[in-house]
């Protein structure tokens, strides 16, 4: 499974690299610009309720669901001939998005957009492997793809804010054009193809299976979060078991399989996938928390909070570009571990902040939990992808890929879901017995609720929902701080085999299994 080390790519691969830019900051600004866009496109369209959460969801449900589809496929049909069709799939559905005349276009147009993102970022990364087949070339280059990404999310906000105030809601969506358009130009003469050899037919069973598999479980970690735990979530947790039994069977009878399964006999890929899925559990719940913070909590406009994510999506540059140069002396286990720990600080920060002058202290810790995002987006995502051969790598990016959605949306549900129950206990039916019950039960239901009829509320039960709602962010920050704390310490133990970048020695450990030989030599 390794791959070569010699040849140092040039000139021509670093451009490329820029080409494949274009993409990865595009999906980053998609982040966040919605969000900003949803009051006003909300009143043009009058989506219901239900509607509105379609038109979010629906792009992170389907680019989850086909993540490992269109990385495979990339591989059986060239993963710049997808990237590109993904480009142009991209531009029309935000085209359509842009223009849509109700709530069910703009539902479907965001479907597909979610279709063609998940042919853009598994091939921007496995294309990353073939330019760059140095190993500390291709680590930095996988640390750069992260910092464009995290660029993107910080730009976002601004943007945003500027498109809003001087166009309609649709202009968010027609960043694309230029973007995407750029891209299908310099692509053909930048941008490598490569396609695997021998690889067989594309079996489409398991393009079903994979859907039937992946789709429930995000669909319940959302229902989870915005419902809490019942019957239909039980149900849909259990389908989706099922049909993941059928789909790992499947694949491991298959001679051609959609997912090589051999893939996580090693040691480096399967812990990192696991190391990334605990990190963005605990990013997605936080990130959750300290968005509703600023803005219910101090007051700050939707604007002004998205601006102070600047410092810490600053904070995950820093950190995609300097940890994978660090691994050139420092072995990567002991790179995350140490970053990790430093993340550790940021989620206690979060574990302290008080009900009042708390916007320094928490964008402080945000700013260290982004840190350790930033090392686990380089570093994790360089052992999955330099850990497979070269003909799995759009395969092994897709894993990579879904498995970072899996986490930010179940970090929403389990976090949001702790907080809210600590919430909930403090909103107890004594605090609120003076109150109308249908005022009550908004009141209960959330501190957003509770701002939402704050006109109809005394002060002092619109402050106590405030300073139950920081008991929440209070403890979801100590339980965080514990879980990535043992994160680091585990990462230092499971990857201390796992070789620095000097190429200076060989795996000290008598008995490594193949898996982690070939990510001790993907990594020197």
């Amino acid at each position: 499974m390794t791959r070569p080390s010699s040849g140092r790519a040039g000139p021509v691969a670093w451009a490329g690299l820029a080409v494949l830019a274009l993409p990865t900051v595009l999906l980053g600004l998609d982040l966040t610009l919605l969000h900003l866009a949803l009051p006003s496109l909300a009143v043009d369209l009058r989506p219901s309720g239900t509607q509105e959460l379609w038109i979010v969801d629906s792009y992170g449900f389907l680019i989850a669901g086909f993540l490992i589809t269109m990385g495979t496929l990339g591989d059986r049909i060239g993963r710049r001939r997808l990237l590109m069709i993904g480009g142009v799939g991209f531009v029309a559905a935000s085209v359509a998005a842009a223009y849509a005349p109700t709530p069910e276009v703009l539902i479907a147009a965001r479907a597909a957009l979610g279709v063609a993102g998940a042919t853009l970022m598994p091939s921007t990364l496995a294309l990353i492997s073939n330019m760059f087949h140095d190993a500390r070339q291709r680590a930095l280059a996988i640390g750069m793809w992260a910092m464009f990404f995290a660029g993107g999310m910080a730009a976002g906000p601004l943007v945003g804010g500027v498109l809003l105030q001087h166009f309609w809601w649709g202009a968010a969506f027609l960043l694309a054009v230029p973007m995407i358009g750029l891209m299908l130009v310099l692509a053909p003469i930048l941008l490598p193809e490569y396609r695997a050899p021998r690889s067989g037919r594309f079996d489409l069973f398991s393009v079903v299976l994979s859907l039937a598999a992946i789709l429930p479980a995000v669909y319940a970690v959302k229902e989870f979060a915005k419902a809490g735990p019942g019957v239909g979530v039980l149900v849909t947790v259990l389908a989706g078991a099922a049909f993941s039994v059928a789909f790992v069977w499947r694949q491991l009878v298959l001679p051609s399989p959609l997912l090589d399964m051999t893939l996580f006999r090693s040691r480096a890929f399967s812990f990192a996938l696991m190391m990334m899925l605990v990190g963005l559990v605990g990013v997605g719940g936080t990130m959750l928390l300290t968005t509703q913070y600023l803005q219910l909590v101090e007051g700050l406009s939707p604007l002004v909070a998205g601006l102070l994510y600047g410092p810490p999506a600053l904070m995950m540059m820093l950190s995609s570009i300097v940890a994978p140069i660090l691994t050139r002396r420092i072995r990567p286990g002991y790179v995350m571990a140490g970053v990790l720990t430093l993340s550790s600080v940021g989620y206690v920060l979060l574990g302290i902040v008080g009900p009042s002058g708390g916007v320094v202290l928490v964008v402080s810790a945000f700013s260290l939990v982004y840190l350790g995002l930033g090392a686990l987006a380089a570093l994790g995502t360089e052992l999955v992808v330099g850990s497979a051969p070269p003909e799995k790598a759009g395969s092994a990016s897709a894993m990579s890929e879904t498995v970072q959605e899996f986490g930010l949306a179940a970090g929403i549900a389990l976090v949001g879901s702790l907080a809210a129950a600590v919430y909930g206990d403090r909103m107890s039916p004594a605090v609120l017995a003076d109150l109308p019950e249908e005022t009550a039960a908004i009141v209960r239901n959330s501190l957003s609720g509770a701002t939402s009829v704050a006109g109809e509320l005394p002060a002092s039960v619109m402050e106590r929902a405030q300073e139950a709602f920081i008991a929440g962010l209070n403890t979801a920050g100590w339980t965080g701080a514990v879980v990535i704390l043992a994160l680091a310490v585990t990462t230092a133990v499971m990857l201390r085999h796992v070789g620095a970048d000097t190429g200076a020695g060989e795996d000290p450990d008598p008995g490594p299994d193949p898996g982690d030989r070939a990510a001790a030599g993907s990594t020197r």
